[in-house]
């Protein structure tokens, strides 16, 4: 009702002046808002206050300069990346990679035994298994290993 229309030919702007009734969160500024909205909490003047206020920021860990807290950032530049990098030591002491460790076995395998499965004979090496016998994986002794085909692997550990 209350806003722009055209009185005969003018445009004539009003607004409804009211007596404000609450402040701002943000910058503390006297706003009038609906009483359904005040009983929601927060309240604001504008989309700036209210971006200003979920605003989320935590400091840099090596200057402490305040920086947003998203995307999982530590520093807030290169430089401070580059000193909170220094001392770092990467592939030294690095956990087993499983797979690194079963291939280096395949290969091994392969090499001593033949390329073909030592129960039935299939021949394809990309598909062949490295099968423990007393099934345990941590137990990686050549008398313990086998290198068989899927087929007799689902055989051995399924039938």
């Amino acid at each position: 009702m209350w806003g722009c229309f055209v009185w005969y030919t003018k445009v004539v702007t009003t607004t409804k002046n009211r007596k404000p009734n609450t402040n701002c969160k943000t910058c503390n500024k006297a706003i009038y808002k609906r009483p359904n909205i005040i009983k929601k909490g927060r309240v604001f003047c504008s989309v700036d206050c209210y971006g200003q206020d979920n605003r989320k920021e935590k400091p840099c860990v090596v200057c402490g300069t305040l920086i947003m807290a998203q995307y999982n950032k530590k520093s807030c530049s290169r430089a401070c990346a580059n000193i909170f990098r220094t001392g770092i030591q990467y592939k030294i002491n690095s956990p087993r990679d499983k797979v690194k460790t079963l291939r280096s076995i395949k290969i091994r395998l392969l090499k001593e035994r033949g390329a073909f499965c030592e129960r039935c004979g299939y021949s394809r090496i990309e598909i062949l298994q490295v099968h423990h016998k007393d099934r345990n994986n941590k137990n990686n002794d050549f008398r313990n290993l086998e290198l068989i085909c899927p087929n007799c692997h689902n055989e051995e550990h399924l039938l």
